[in-house]
């Protein structure tokens, strides 16, 4: 499986952004999928993860009721709307999967990683 992300880009605080993350690969579509983020001196850090079925999803308290993960399976794409976004956002965000996981789960430990697409949002 190989991920790719795009949709990255500076934004105003308050405002909105939609990340996708394309994978390659049919065995994705019976894989959890997850967004991760790093900011500029900062560890990584869990943001958001959607079953298999697109039906389960957990977030972070520090992204929930701002941000929704959803995917399309017929287009092995997984989904990030990020909403009312903060200064506090601003990070390398990254799609991952694990070869092992078909439910969510909040969790740093993946097989498969895209490459990051920066999200940058200015007060």
């Amino acid at each position: 499986v190989q991920l790719q992300a795009s949709g990255g880009g500076l934004v105003q605080a308050g405002g909105s952004l939609r990340l996708s993350c394309a994978a390659s690969g049919r065995s994705f579509r019976s894989l959890a999928a997850a967004w991760v983020r790093q900011a500029p001196g900062k560890a990584r850090e869990f943001v958001a993860s959607v079953s298999w079925s697109g039906r389960t999803t957990i977030y972070s308290d520090s992204v929930k009721g701002r941000f929704t993960v959803s995917r399309d399976n017929a287009k092995n794409t997984v989904y990030l709307q990020m909403n009312s976004l903060k200064p506090e956002d601003t990070a390398v965000y990254y799609c991952a999967a694990d070869s092992h996981r078909s439910d969510p789960a909040q969790t740093l430990q993946y097989d498969y990683w895209g490459q990051g697409t920066l999200v940058t949002v200015s007060s």
